[in-house]
């Protein structure tokens, strides 16, 4: 039973979400028509799963392009991006309403649909909360409230290292600049300034000196964080029945946090037979048990310094962003995004790997202005090593830069021998991209 029902679905969130009215739900009549056509011929046995639409699309598309599962979409009001023209309708959640209002608004929904999901995946980093307090209202597999914090409160997260012997930089919440210029009294400057519940770097600073400090609005909670001099790497392992399968490390040609002064915005998974910083298995097997995963993608970040001290940074029960997970997979030459969808149902993927290279995306850098010139796929495509490459902007569009690590012109996937070769034929790539912009001042 329901036992909240005045709550609405939003109230235990970290982070706030603008409240909107009752939105309608996105379908058009043919996509219901094939739906409902498809789910009567489908065999009952098929598992059903409750996907939360996010903006990994790539994950998504791969989803619903299969046939051996059921899949149906949950998008958030506000939070709608990238639902046009995908295959399945989308069941819009209101977080302004009640829970069990919105329960029972859904299995109307659902039954209209002939859908009854057994299952439930939410790759929405800023989403957590309310999805998965939805999911757990539907009787589907969710992370708990408790589980949710230690994934997207960084202080609880880090406090959770720290309690248990693993590294991490020295930090502490802060409310005001005066309580970071007392932290860096003791830590010393450099410092990182960053909410608690944040991703993708936004509202993220490096501060050199109490004149840098940026000002800290109430609506939300801060921390700050030992700035740790050294390489930054991305870490993700694939759960199933409470065991890491297997784990894959991409590394940073520079800390994320440079991106924002002119660094390569960029990641490469780094070759199978490349020696590894740290024995990934281990340390995500140890996260993933603090935390009580049982199943599905954990995402962490860690640094290494120069001389071999390892420091873990945050993780996420989420895909994680850009194509890092098409990238292991392109590296090790197996579906990832298959597998990672198979622990999602219930599954225990076998992994069989038949490539050795490393595989990485190369983010385009974006400028304020009027694009007047630009680079084209054709060019991007005939750099070596180059396999895929998007460009998100088109010559007369207006570019308004966004402060978040995510924020691109496009990507180009490159693969080489090692990690070297490619952040070396991403150098290449960038030194002939191309973006010339006109001001938009009149």
């Amino acid at each position: 039973m329901l036992t909240s029902t005045s709550i609405p679905i939003s109230a235990t969130r970290v982070g706030s979400l603008p409240a909107g009215t009752r939105m309608k739900n996105i379908m058009d009549a043919q996509t219901v028509a094939t739906f409902t056509r498809n789910n009567a011929q489908a065999n009952d046995g098929l598992p059903s799963i409750l996907l939360v639409q996010s903006r990994r699309s790539t994950f998504t598309r791969s989803a619903l392009s299969r046939k051996d599962i059921r899949v149906v979409l949950l998008a958030i009001a506000g939070d709608e991006v990238g639902l046009t023209g995908l295959s399945s309708p989308a069941f819009i959640l209101d977080p302004a309403c009640e829970l069990a209002e919105e329960v029972e608004r859904f299995q109307r929904w659902a039954a209209a649909h002939q859908f009854n999901p057994t299952y439930f995946c939410n790759p929405n980093e800023a989403m957590q909360h309310i999805a998965q307090r939805f999911a757990a209202a539907l009787g589907l597999p969710h992370l708990t409230q408790s589980q949710v914090e230690l994934v997207r409160n960084k202080v609880a997260m880090k406090m959770l290292y720290q309690q248990h012997g693993i590294s991490c930089a020295a930090f502490s919440s802060v409310r005001s600049s005066s309580d970071v210029d007392s932290f860096a009294a003791r830590h010393g400057y450099p410092v990182i300034v960053k909410p608690v519940d944040s991703d993708s770097c936004i509202n993220t600073f490096r501060v050199d000196s109490a004149a840098d400090i940026p000002c800290l609005s109430d609506d939300v909670q801060w921390m700050v964080e030992a700035y740790i001099a050294g390489r930054e790497y991305q870490i993700c392992a694939i759960v199933a029945g409470g065991k890491v399968l297997d784990a894959y490390v991409a590394s940073n040609p520079v800390p994320i946090i440079e991106v924002f002064t002119g660094g390569m915005n960029a990641n490469i998974t780094l070759a199978p037979s490349e020696q590894k910083p740290i024995d990934p298995v281990a340390i995500m097997q140890q996260l993933a048990s603090l935390v009580g995963l049982d199943h599905g993608y954990l995402h962490g970040e860690f640094f290494m310094t120069d001389d071999g001290r390892f420091f873990m940074s945050e993780i996420a029960a989420r895909l994680s962003g850009c194509e890092v997970p098409l990238n292991h997979g392109q590296a090790y030459g197996f579906d990832l995004l298959h597998a990672i969808m198979d622990t999602y149902v219930g599954r225990y993927p076998e992994l069989v790997y038949t490539r050795d290279r490393a595989v990485g995306d190369l983010l385009l850098p974006a400028v304020a202005g009027i694009v007047t010139q630009l680079s084209t796929t054709q060019q991007l495509m005939a750099y070596p090593g180059v396999l895929s490459c998007q460009i998100n902007v088109a010559i007369g569009d207006c570019i308004q830069p966004k402060r978040s690590s995510g924020f691109c012109a496009g990507y180009v996937q490159v693969e080489g021998r090692t990690s070297a070769e490619v952040k070396d034929r991403m150098q290449r790539i960038l030194d002939g991209f191309v973006l010339d912009v006109a001001d938009t001042a009149f």
